[in-house]
């Protein structure tokens, strides 16, 4: 048996009317002989039409990254919640930073004072010393009057 019986196989069966140029350069491997098997049968020979465009299905990983409408919605409630929330942390920030330049403010006042409740209170001290010394010097004068 030969081994192209496949040809002629292919040649009785009805064929679908195809163009000549693909079929023009292919020619199918010869396939080697074996002695003590019988040739396995031959699938037909391709059929060459060219097929439609199809749209190609995306890798497996982009697949795997597809979102459902509830995922993608989920991902927006996420979205939206994270964009409110910097939001309120922006605000909350100014209000900070207001709360902030009041303290400085009242600091510095409150520095100015403190620096003059400061002279006052040295004034007061050099003054009670003053009195404290008159005080010892009428007792004193005192003291040498009852001898």
């Amino acid at each position: 048996m030969s081994h192209f019986s496949w040809e002629t196989e292919i040649l009785d069966q009805p064929q679908p009317e195809q163009q000549p140029e693909q079929h023009a350069h292919f020619e199918p491997e010869p396939q080697p002989e074996q002695a003590h098997f019988e040739p396995e049968p031959q699938p037909e020979q391709p059929h060459f039409e060219p097929e439609p465009p199809q749209v190609q299905e995306p890798p497996a990983d982009a697949a795997a990254l597809a979102l459902s409408v509830d995922d993608f919605s989920a991902l927006e409630d996420r979205i939206l919640r994270a964009v409110n929330l910097v939001k309120r942390e922006r605000i909350a920030r100014a209000e900070a930073e207001a709360r902030a330049t009041v303290a400085e403010a009242l600091a510095a006042e409150h520095s100015s004072r403190i620096e003059q409740f400061q002279s006052e209170l040295n004034t007061l001290r050099a003054e009670r010393d003053h009195v404290r010394q008159r005080v010892e010097r009428l007792l004193s004068q005192l003291d040498s009057l009852e001898l």
